[in-house]
C-alpha cells in the first residue's frame, strides 16, 4: 500500500542488529535478576479518563479500552501476564477496544517475531467488545519486520497476524461505526517512524486520512506516536496514542529519556491544547531495557461523552 525506497541497507542492518543484541542481553540479565527477587514487575493499573468533547452529542456515552505497547514475547509481558491484561480489560465492559501499536518484543526477528505475533493475536481475539477491536501499527512493528524494511510496503507481519484473527487494522484508513443509534468514525494513522533511517520516514498521511471521513459524525483518531498531535485538526474529538511508555524510567518525578521531539510535553496522560484532547498511554510492555522504574504499566479506560 505505502512504499518508500530503502537506502543505506548496511547501516540499517547494523543498527537493527545492535538494537536487538542490546535488548536480548538486557532481557537475559534482568530475567536472572527477577529470578532472585530483583526488579519485579509493577502490578497493572487502570488509567481512567472521562472527557466530553464539544462535538460529542449528549446521550452518546462511549466506553473505550486502549492497550498500547505490549512488546509481547519477553519476560516482562509473557503469556501469563497477557492473560491478566485481557481479563482486566474485559472486566471493564468496554464497547470498543483499540490497540495502539508495538506488539512484539524488540529482540525478536524473522520467524520468532512472526510466532510471537501469532501467539499474541490468538490471545487478543479473546478481547470482548460489541463494537469490535481496532488496531494501528507502531514503529517496532515495522522495524522488527526485515522484509517490510527491505520492501517499504505493507501489509507487515503484525498486520497479517492481527487481521487473521478478525482484528481490524487501520493504516491511513477509517471505519464508521454506530453506537446508541448515532454514527461515529474511528480513524487510524499510519506509523510516523516506519522506516529506519537516517532519517526515519513515516507512512502517515493525516490529510488523506481526514479526507476519508465522509460525513460530519464525530471521529476518534488512533496514532502510535503522539508527535502528530500539533497537526491534528479539531475534526477529531480525541486522539489516542502510545509509544512513550510514560518515559518507562522515571526518577524523582522526571523522565530522562522520552522518544519524542517534544520531550515530556506528550509523555503521558490527558493533554488539552486549543480545545483538542489527547490521551497518551504509558503502555504495558518495555523496549530495549526490560524494566520500568516509576512508571506502572496501564490499561487505559476512556469514557467519551455522558448519558
Amino acid at each position: 500500500m505505502w512504499g518508500f525506497p530503502v537506502r543505506g541497507r548496511q547501516w540499517l542492518s547494523r543498527r537493527v542488529g545492535f538494537k536487538r543484541s542490546t535488548s536480548r542481553v538486557a532481557e537475559l540479565v534482568l530475567d536472572r535478576a527477577r529470578g532472585v527477587g530483583l526488579f519485579g514487575r509493577y502490578p497493572l493499573q487502570v488509567a481512567e479518563y472521562c472527557i466530553c468533547p464539544r462535538d460529542w452529542r449528549p446521550g452518546r456515552r462511549l466506553s473505550v479500552v486502549a492497550l498500547a505497547d505490549l512488546h509481547f514475547g519477553g519476560s516482562y509481558l509473557d503469556l501469563a501476564r497477557l492473560d491478566q491484561v485481557i481479563e482486566r480489560a474485559n472486566a471493564l465492559s468496554p464497547e470498543l477496544v483499540v490497540l495502539l501499536g508495538d506488539y512484539g518484543a524488540s529482540h525478536l526477528e524473522g520467524e520468532s517475531h512472526r510466532q510471537a505475533m501469532r501467539t499474541l493475536s490468538a490471545s487478543l481475539r479473546q478481547l470482548d467488545a460489541p463494537l469490535g477491536v481496532i488496531a494501528v501499527l507502531g514503529n517496532h512493528d515495522w522495524w522488527d519486520d526485515p522484509e517490510a524494511q527491505a520492501s517499504g510496503r505493507s501489509p507487515i507481519i503484525a498486520d497479517q497476524e492481527l487481521s487473521a484473527v478478525g482484528i481490524t487494522v487501520l493504516e491511513n484508513q477509517s471505519v464508521r461505526l454506530q453506537h446508541r443509534g448515532q454514527p461515529f468514525w474511528v480513524a487510524g494513522l499510519g506509523d510516523q517512524l516506519a522506516r529506519l533511517g537516517p532519517p526515519e520516514v513515516g507512512v502517515d498521511d493525516l490529510e488523506g486520512l481526514t479526507g476519508t471521513l465522509a460525513d460530519e459524525a464525530p471521529a476518534i483518531l488512533l496514532a502510535h506516536e503522539p508527535d502528530i498531535f500539533p497537526e491534528v485538526p479539531d475534526r477529531y474529538a480525541v486522539t489516542l496514542c502510545g509509544h512513550t511508555h510514560g518515559g518507562q524510567i522515571k526518577i524523582l518525578g522526571r523522565t530522562p529519556v522520552v522518544p519524542s521531539r517534544y520531550g515530556s510535553r506528550y509523555v503521558h496522560g490527558h493533554v488539552v491544547e486549543d480545545g483538542r484532547h489527547l490521551i497518551v498511554s504509558a503502555g504495558l510492555g518495555v523496549s530495549i531495557l526490560p524494566l520500568r522504574i516509576g512508571t506502572r504499566p496501564e490499561i487505559v479506560h476512556l469514557v467519551v461523552g455522558a448519558d
